[in-house]
C-alpha cells in the first residue's frame, strides 16, 4: 500500500531505519534521507549542500508532526498580529518554540484524507527542490539511483521518480490545499526543502504563495518559524 507519510517522514527526518539517518545495510544517501535533510533534498537534486537541516531537537516531534507544528505556530502568530521576528530563537537548534497542531484542527486532515494530503506535501517538497530548473539526464540518473536505495516499495518509488521527472507546476502543487491552514503546510514544506536565497527559488516561492492565496505577512511568519527550526 502506498504510504505517503512514510516517504514524507524519510524526507523530513531521515527515518531510514538505521542510526544517523543512513540506510540499513550501510548506504548513506547524502541528502534525500541522509539524516534530517542533511544536504537537503536540493542537495540531492543539484549535488550541492545548499539545502536546510532540521535541528535535531525539533525532530523529536517527528517529521509530519514538526511540519504541522511549524505551520500551526506561524498561523497563530499571524492571526494574533504578532510581530515577525526573523532570526529569533536559536536558529538550527530546533528549539521547541511551537506545539503540535491540536487534534481535529484543519492542520490535521481526517484519516480518510491524510494519505492524499501527504502526497500533496511530497509533491510540494520535490517541486521546490526542482525550482532552480537544473536537472539534466545525468543528474536524473544519479537521483533515480539514490531513490532506488530508499526503503520504499515499487509504487512509492515510482511516485517519487515520476515527480522528479515531471515539469515543475506550482498550480498542481497548490491544488493539494484544502483549506488556508493546509496551504500554510504546503508552503512550509516547500520552504524546508530548499535554500530560498537563490533568485529562481525566490521566484518560485513567490509564485507558490500567490497560488496558495497566502498573505505576505503570513508568508513572513512561515519563513521566521522555519528559520528557527532549520539551519
Amino acid at each position: 500500500m502506498f504510504d505517503a507519510k512514510k516517504i514524507l517522514n524519510q524526507f523530513l527526518a531521515g527515518q531510514s531505519g538505521a542510526p544517523g539517518g543512513g540506510m540499513a545495510g550501510g548506504g548513506n544517501l547524502g541528502g534525500i534521507a541522509g539524516g534530517a535533510l542533511a544536504g537537503g533534498l536540493m542537495g540531492l537534486l543539484t549535488g550541492t549542500k545548499t539545502g536546510r537541516k532540521i535541528g535535531k531537537n525539533a525532530l523529536t516531534y517527528g517529521g509530519t508532526a514538526l511540519l504541522g507544528g511549524l505551520a500551526y505556530k506561524a498561523w497563530n502568530d499571524w492571526q494574533n498580529g504578532k510581530a515577525v521576528t526573523p532570526g529569533s530563537g536559536s536558529p538550527g537548534t530546533g528549539a521547541p518554540v511551537f506545539e503540535p497542531a491540536p487534534a481535529g484542527s484543519a492542520f490535521l486532515p481526517p484519516a480518510d484524507q491524510e494519505n492524499a494530503f501527504n502526497r500533496g506535501l511530497l509533491r510540494a517538497m520535490i517541486g521546490a527542490a526542482k525550482a532552480d530548473g537544473h536537472i539534466d539526464a545525468r543528474e536524473q540518473q544519479r537521483i533515480f539511483k539514490h531513490v532506488n536505495e530508499l526503503s520504499l516499495d515499487a509504487e512509492e518509488k515510482a511516485f517519487v521518480m515520476d515527480e522528479l521527472a515531471s515539469p515543475l507546476d506550482a498550480n498542481a502543487v497548490a491544488a493539494a490545499a484544502t483549506s488556508p491552514e493546509t496551504a500554510v503546510e504546503i508552503y512550509a514544506v516547500s520552504l524546508i526543502a530548499i535554500d530560498p536565497s537563490g533568485s529562481a527559488e525566490q521566484k518560485y516561492l513567490s509564485q507558490l504563495a500567490s497560488r496558495l492565496n497566502l498573505e505576505p505577512e503570513l508568508v513572513a511568519h512561515i519563513h521566521a518559524n522555519v528559520d528557527q527550526a532549520t539551519a
